[in-house]
């Protein structure tokens, strides 16, 4: 699994002209999933995203957690992080897991989140997806187990 984190001081979530996901101060999470990704790699970057220290306390250093600032998660899968760009123009996507295994491991990885404490939005698997952020920083982290 992969995760590109943006700390955010807001993100939202559009399809079809529609807001359908939105959050304040947190992080925007892009998830792609590859082959033989599942519950421990979820799990893991749950517990990582949750408590990795990434906000500013009172003397402005990187002290504290998303749980601490009482943050949101916005989660937006994100197929096109396994893109491989090295032949050609056009990017392959061979390494991204098909749909059947992304969605239900995406929407598992946003409940491990929530169940760590971090109050979860998600944007719609598989939709045309507009998503727009104020990245806080800016702040922006690659996770990948």
């Amino acid at each position: 699994m992969r995760v590109l984190l943006q700390r955010a001081k807001w993100g939202k979530v559009t399809v079809e002209g529609k807001t359908i996901a939105e959050i304040g101060q947190g992080v925007v999470l892009l998830v792609g999933v590859t082959h033989g990704d599942g519950e421990a790699e979820a799990r893991y970057l749950a517990q990582k995203i949750a408590n990795l220290r990434i906000f500013e306390d009172e003397a402005g250093k990187l002290n504290l957690s998303l749980l601490d600032v009482k943050g949101e998660a916005l989660v937006v899968s994100q197929f096109t992080l396994y893109a491989d760009t090295r032949k050609g123009r056009r990017p392959a996507f061979v390494a991204a897991a098909r749909p059947e295994i992304a969605s239900p491991l995406i929407e598992r990885f946003a409940a491990l989140l929530e169940a760590e404490g971090v109050p979860v939005q998600t944007g719609e698997f598989g939709a045309h997806m507009e998503v727009s952020l104020c990245n806080d920083g800016p702040v922006t982290i690659w996770l990948e187990r």
